[in-house]
């Protein structure tokens, strides 16, 4: 992962806007991800076979529990301004009028669920940047699905987020099952992710 450092010039505060103009103007390679963690412009790799089978299935067992009006998305931004935060978690449940029309990005508030699955690169945002960002802008669920975990693999189900801060509600070691609450009701079977 790399970031791009931006001085917007002496005496000028960068602004939200500032920020999501370079964003959007940031030319990086195909598959790249650009994302903007705590007001930084970072571009990740593209994501490993693991990773992307690791997102498909998860996004297939997604498919049989949500309402015939929501969608998953895997490159949709989601805009987290209080953190200086514009995000692409690697699977997002949005209703899909939310993400239908012009654009490339969703404001936090409308999300149902958001998915990170770390990689070496980016464990640490995800763990913890996004994680804060995710319960500053009140999405109620935070699925982490952490391969590179130390030790273990492990998925961890945040919530209930309150002042920035979610509590877990579960965590496990990859083998084991994680239940999704309501409205998804879905016991997932974490044992089918690959382990890296």
């Amino acid at each position: 992962m790399s970031a791009l450092t931006v001085d917007p010039g002496p005496g000028h505060g960068q602004g939200w806007d500032d920020l999501v103009r370079i964003w959007e103007e940031t030319d990086a390679p195909e598959g790249c991800k650009v994302e903007i963690i705590e007001g930084i412009v970072t571009v990740s790799p593209p994501p490993s076979k693991d990773h992307n089978t690791t997102a498909e299935l998860l996004q297939r067992r997604l498919y049989s529990v949500i309402p015939e009006d929501w969608g998953i998305y895997q490159t949709l931004g989601v805009s987290v301004p209080g953190r200086a935060g514009l995000y692409i978690p690697d699977l997002v449940v949005v209703p899909r009028a939310v993400a239908s029309g012009p654009g490339n990005r969703v404001p936090a508030e409308e999300v149902r669920l958001v998915v990170e699955i770390t990689s070496p690169a980016n464990a640490n945002h995800d763990r913890i940047g996004k994680a804060h960002g995710y319960a500053k802008a009140g999405i109620e669920l935070f699925l982490l699905l952490d391969p590179w975990h130390t030790g273990r693999p492990t998925a961890t189900l945040y919530g209930e987020p309150s002042d920035g801060t979610y509590r877990v509600l579960e965590a496990v070691e990859y083998g084991e099952t994680l239940t999704l609450p309501k409205p998804f009701q879905l016991d997932l079977d974490t044992g089918a992710f690959p382990v890296s």
